[in-house]
């Protein structure tokens, strides 16, 4: 599938338009049943195409980028998923760029170390979090 998507833009469109509007109204079914408890004072959506989507721009308060170089992106895929750098890029190519996602970032996680050095970085973004939701802050 993922060849296919990524080798004929209009099946990439075709499975874009089936899956999208199924996903963004499951999830926010999901997150109106999570917000009704009352028990979370904020809620994440991990939205891997937020940029390309566009549509879940308007529906965030706070966009939070999880970043590393693009060396490391290439690195990593390749070991998690077995691909070739020439298979990296190409995907990568049909992506929002680093700088795109940047760009409509609030909040930026550094994840271009070792897996504990996020643990501080969450721990802030979890007090801020807790903070702006205690203040009613709902759009930044």
């Amino acid at each position: 599938m993922r060849a296919l998507v990524f080798a004929d833009p209009a099946a990439k469109t075709r499975l874009e338009g089936i899956t999208h509007p199924l996903i963004r109204e499951l999830t926010t079914a999901r997150a109106a049943a999570i917000a009704d408890t009352g028990e979370h004072p904020y809620l994440i959506y991990v939205v891997p195409l937020l940029v390309e989507s566009g549509a879940w721009l308007n529906c965030v308060g706070r966009v939070l980028v999880v970043d590393c170089s693009e060396v490391t992106q290439i690195a990593r895929v390749m070991s998690r998923n077995g691909f070739s750098r020439e298979q990296v890029l190409a995907i990568m190519a049909k992506q929002a760029t680093r700088a795109q996602r940047l760009a409509v970032a609030h909040d930026v996680i550094d994840n271009d170390g070792p897996v504990e050095a996020l643990t501080a970085q969450v721990d802030q973004l979890d007090r801020t979090y807790r903070a702006l939701s205690a203040a009613g802050v709902t759009r930044d």
